[in-house]
This record gives structure tokens, C-alpha cells and sequence, in this order.
């Protein structure tokens, strides 16, 4: 069967596992045949060709004929990526309206008190950790602004300060709305002064030459980076997250101490 490896591997961003790639590959390329044929020309063991055939009639890959022997005609791969996106938009849909309905049930409520319950017993010194590639950090930056009720500090480079308004502008704006401080310390410059002016709208942005990444939330926990981000590509850019008013207060008052002396935006 004259189908790239490669090939055969995408097949599975169709849903297929391995042998239902090669059998429809060997469907496609002969038009209609057998099981034994496509088991023949797939090097399938015929004793699952059976199953793995019925399996892709049943999701729209093929149709079967009606006659002995049994025979099977490929459907146009258009076509079945057409039924393929509708699939995955229904399943998602589907998910959408559970994980809505979770949000408003009496599970989640359980849920909750169960890690309010838990969190309890965490000694202090184990509320840190590690988050590696900056979607991770920007997933748990996003969630630790929802829930600031009072302050949120940031500290971001000059190209950081265009990121800080792709990815956390309406979380930025919803904290401002609920009543939070949002001040913003970075190195003000010809090319992020259009993402300054979005954010000086709701937090207030002054120059610093000092540089630094990181994020204290309502004085209780930080967000450190760990790398300068013109040196490391986002894939590997990481931080270092620890919740502790004792260290994140220390942080804070050094933060002050320079955000007096910055000129204002």
C-alpha cells in the first residue's frame, strides 16, 4: 500500500487508531473491496479487519455493500471531514453544556469544601510550585487576577507589556471594575505605547529601568519568571509561584519602594 507513514499517522487527527487509518487508506486507494483484500493490502490481521470495518462504517468512513461476499465502498474524504467537524462540534457543545450545568451544581459546592477541608491540612512551605511554558503561567496569571480582591502588582519587560494586554486586558478591566488596584511597573517605549494606553485605561502604568517579571496578588502570593523573555522562547519560559504573606509582603514593600521613585506613564 503505497500511503506514507506520515500520512497514516494525521489519519488519527480523523479519530482513527492505527488499523482503522490502514483500512481506510487501502479503501481509499482501491475504490471498493473486501475485507480480505483490505486485510490483504493493509497487512491487517484479518481477524480484526471484520470489527475495525464495521467500527468505520459506524462513523461514517465507509459504506457497506449489500451482497456476499460482503464488499465496502470508500467515501469521499471531503465529505468525511465535513461529518468529522460536525462530530468534534457536537461533542464540544455537548462538554460546553456539562461543564455549565457543573458549574451551578450541588457537586462542585461538595468539591470545594472537600479542598477547603483539605487545604487546611497543607503545611505552609508546600504552597509553591513550578509552571513550565508561558500558556501554563498566563492559565494560572488569569485565575490569580480573578480572584484578587484588592491589589494586583505587575512588573513585566517592554515586550511583556504588549502580552500583558493580548492576554489579560478584560481580566485586567473586570478587577478595576470590582474595586482592585491594578498598578503596572515596565520599560516604557515607542512600541508598546499603544498597549499602554489600553491599559492605562483601567490600572495605572509608570517607566521603570529596572528589569523583573513577576505578579503579587493582593499582597499574599507571587508569580516569579525566571527568565528574561527576549532570551527564552515561550515554550520553555517558566515560573516559580509561592504563597506566603510573610515572603510576598517582603516583595511588596521593595516594589514600593521603587514605584515611588518611577516616573508615571
Amino acid at each position: 500500500m503505497l500511503v506514507q507513514k506520515n500520512t497514516l499517522n494525521q489519519l488519527k487527527d480523523f479519530g482513527l487508531n492505527s488499523y482503522e487509518s490502514k483500512l481506510w487508506a487501502a479503501l481509499l486507494s482501491r475504490g471498493v473491496a473486501t475485507a480480505g483484500e483490505l486485510s490483504d493490502i493493509a497487512n491487517v490481521p484479518r481477524s480484526r479487519a471484520y470489527d475495525v470495518l464495521e467500527s468505520l462504517e459506524k462513523k461514517g468512513f465507509l459504506v457497506m455493500k449489500i451482497g456476499k461476499p460482503i464488499k465496502y465502498l470508500a467515501v469521499d474524504p471531503e465529505h468525511v471531514l465535513t461529518r468529522v467537524r460536525k462530530r468534534i462540534q457536537e461533542e464540544a457543545d455537548i462538554q460546553t453544556q456539562i461543564i455549565t450545568k457543573l458549574e451551578t451544581s450541588e457537586i462542585l459546592d461538595e468539591l470545594k469544601l472537600l479542598h477547603k477541608t483539605g487545604i487546611k491540612q497543607v503545611n505552609p512551605s508546600d504552597f509553591s510550585g513550578i509552571f513550565k511554558g508561558r500558556k501554563n503561567v498566563n492559565h494560572y496569571v488569569e485565575r490569580a487576577i480573578k480572584s484578587a480582591k484588592k491589589q494586583v502588582v505587575i512588573q513585566t519587560t517592554s515586550a511583556g507589556l504588549i502580552r500583558e494586554r493580548d492576554s489579560f486586558k478584560s481580566v485586567l478591566k473586570k478587577a478595576k471594575e470590582n474595586g482592585v488596584k491594578v498598578m503596572i511597573a515596565t520599560q516604557l517605549t515607542q512600541e508598546n505605547k499603544s498597549a499602554a494606553a489600553e491599559l492605562s485605561k483601567f490600572a495605572e502604568i509608570r517607566d521603570t529601568q529596572t528589569e523583573g517579571r513577576f505578579y503579587i496578588i493582593d499582597g499574599d502570593e507571587i508569580i516569579f519568571m525566571l527568565l528574561n523573555d527576549a532570551d527564552v522562547h515561550q515554550t520553555y519560559d517558566s515560573a516559580i509561584w509561592v504563597k506566603s504573606p510573610f515572603f510576598v509582603s517582603s516583595m511588596k514593600k521593595m516594589f514600593t519602594t521603587s514605584w515611588n521613585t518611577m516616573k508615571k506613564a
